[in-house]
Order: C-alpha cells, then structure tokens, then sequence
C-alpha cells in the first residue's frame, strides 16, 4: 500500500467498504472534485479502470491485511 499517498489509502478504504464518490466525499470532508481525482490516481497506479477491478486487484496486493478488514469466504 505504499504506493498510494496517506489520503489515497483514506479514500481505497472506503472505496473497498463500497462507499460510492459522494459517500466518500462527505465522510473525508473533501470535494467531489478532489475525491474523483484520488480514485482516478488509485486506478492508475493499480492499472485499472473501474472500482471492481481497483477492489479485485488492492485486495491481491495485501489491502485487507493493511486496513485489518475480515474477509468471509462464501
């Protein structure tokens, strides 16, 4: 995760809880704007496109260790 700036990992944590670009705004106090630029900056040091994959691919490079999340297998 230390690829990502402390403000990007703010805004992938919430990305990975499912929050969508407002939710995420209003929870960090950012705008709209700003949080937009930070996702489109996590896609691309990830190399994606989409949430999806940005969440597919952060969890592959240890996301749930870094931010302690459970992950249930169904």
């Amino acid at each position: 995760m230390e690829i990502f700036t402390e403000r990007e990992r703010d805004v992938l944590f919430l990305l990975l809880l499912g929050l969508n670009n407002k939710e995420i705004s209003d929870k960090l106090f950012i705008s709209n704007h700003t949080t937009k630029a930070h996702v489109a900056s996590i896609y691309k040091k990830l190399g994606v496109v989409n949430r999806v994959q940005a969440a597919v691919k952060s969890m592959k490079l240890g996301a749930a260790e870094y931010f302690g999340l459970k992950i249930d297998a169904v």
